[in-house]
């Protein structure tokens, strides 16, 4: 048998695991561990071994828990609560303003946990339910909030980006820098979209009652001084990291202490929030970390087969295509593959195959990295099985139909599109950055 059918017997068999709903880090491990075995014998087994050394020595690793841990310190001690009531006080009197401060409210709790489904999740029990109340569109709002949460997966700290980061061997830090101005730019495409609909069709996001605009300065300053904590430890922990202070992992540790140190000023951090903390950072970083062990030894396997060399050689020669033509491609697949998988799956996938593809199409791996950070954000809400769409429909009211969320997400994918095709064309909008802190 040879080695390209090798490889297309195991992706194949990868699929049809995950297809069955097998955990994706079970999937792809198992079909690893067995290929090792059985095309190289007892000495196949040492792949899973310094697949899982290199994972252990990786020191990146450690802003993985720290960051989680302070997303969800913020979250269950209500602070992020405290962020939405003061976007509501100065948003409220604009038309569509709660919206566009929902878009805010998704901004800060990304770059608070780095997590789709935490901005999810803080969106539709907190924002949903007050928009809705005020009369809002509910088509347009649930387009809100899961393209807000959308951006966990790209504005720093994105665990993502810290998994493309361990499997392309790309340093983390610059992945983070190079998400920062095309997560910023897809929030203000977000916002623009918003406020010119809301303009032409007032009735989608009407401003506040006459009665709560006239809300006395002292309670807009006390909201004001409440939801700017988030904000403040997001800032402390960057700056410090940017001017050179601190490094990448002592970054995290801050926004850790940080988060831990506000709730405790404020009187929030009890038992329960400490547990509930606690429980889900180590569930959330412990499936991270098998993913990543499954995909170094699957990734390991796959190099090994020279699958890469052959899958270049069927685009570059046989087919003729051209570099570009390549990329897109690529993204295109994501695009097909997200209506059926979440983003690991995806990246732990494909990984092995793309990344060294990109690096011999000529091609920078930490742009390449927000590519395809965006590109799954754009396949996380494609119909029919976009995985945003089905946490909507798990966390919204009986009130949003199926329907209604289909249709809400159209303009929003569109707008990503758009930032996609921004960032592809200009990729010094995801270099810039990196380089001006890193140098070139």
């Amino acid at each position: 048998m040879g080695y390209e059918l090798i490889a297309l017997l195991m992706f194949t068999s990868m699929m049809l695991m995950l297809i069955t709903g097998q955990r994706v880090f079970a999937a792809i491990g198992s079909v690893a561990a067995i290929a090792a075995l059985l095309l190289w014998g007892d000495g196949g087994g040492e792949m899973a071994f310094a697949a899982a050394m290199k994972l252990m020595k990786w020191y990146p690793l450690l802003t993985l828990p720290m960051f989680v841990y302070m997303g969800f310190v913020l979250a269950e001690s209500g602070i992020a609560d405290d962020l939405y009531r003061m976007f509501h006080v100065w948003f409220g009197p604009v038309r569509g303003g709660l919206a566009i401060g929902t878009i805010g409210l998704m901004v800060v709790v990304s770059a608070m946990n780095g997590l789709s489904v935490a901005g999810m999740a803080i969106g539709a029990t907190i924002a949903l339910p007050e928009l809705l109340r005020r009369n809002y569109d509910k088509i347009m709002v649930t387009g809100v909030i899961q393209a807000g949460s959308s951006l966990g997966i790209l504005v720093p700290p994105s665990v993502v980006l810290v998994l493309y980061g361990m499997i392309a061997r790309q340093p983390v830090g610059q992945l983070w820098l190079a998400g920062v101005i095309p997560g910023l730019l897809m929030a203000a495409l977000f916002i623009i979209y918003i406020a010119v609909r809301c303009h032409w069709q007032p009735h989608l996001g009407p401003p506040l009652p006459a009665a709560e605009r006239r809300a006395p300065l002292a309670d807009k300053l006390k909201s004001l001084r409440a939801g700017l904590v988030p904000f403040a430890i997001f800032f402390s922990m960057t700056g410090l990291f940017l001017m050179g202070y601190t490094s990448l992992v002592e970054s995290s540790a801050v926004g850790a202490v940080a988060a831990t140190l506000a709730a405790f000023a404020k009187g929030r951090l009890t038992r329960a929030v400490l547990e509930e903390t606690l429980r889900k950072t180590l569930g959330v970083s412990c499936m991270f970390m098998w993913i990543i062990l499954a995909a170094l030894c699957f990734g390991s396997v796959f190099d090994g087969l020279g699958a890469v060399r052959v899958l270049e050689g069927l685009f570059l020669e046989r087919l003729g295509l051209g570099p570009w033509e390549v990329l897109i491609l690529m993204q295109l697949s994501f695009l097909l593959m997200g209506a059926f998988l979440d983003d690991t799956a995806m990246l732990v996938i494909v990984a092995p195959l793309y990344v060294p593809l990109v690096g011999a199409l000529g091609f920078d791996l930490v742009w390449y990295g927000v590519l395809y950070t965006i590109t799954c954000q754009i396949a996380y809400m494609t119909p029919p099985f976009g995985y945003n769409l089905f946490l909507m429909r798990a966390l919204a009211p009986t009130a949003v139909t199926i329907g209604d969320i289909y249709r809400s997400i159209v303009p929003f994918v569109l707008v990503m599109v758009l930032a996609l095709a921004l960032v592809m064309a200009f990729p010094q909008l995801a270099l810039w950055l990196p380089q001006l802190r890193y140098g070139a």
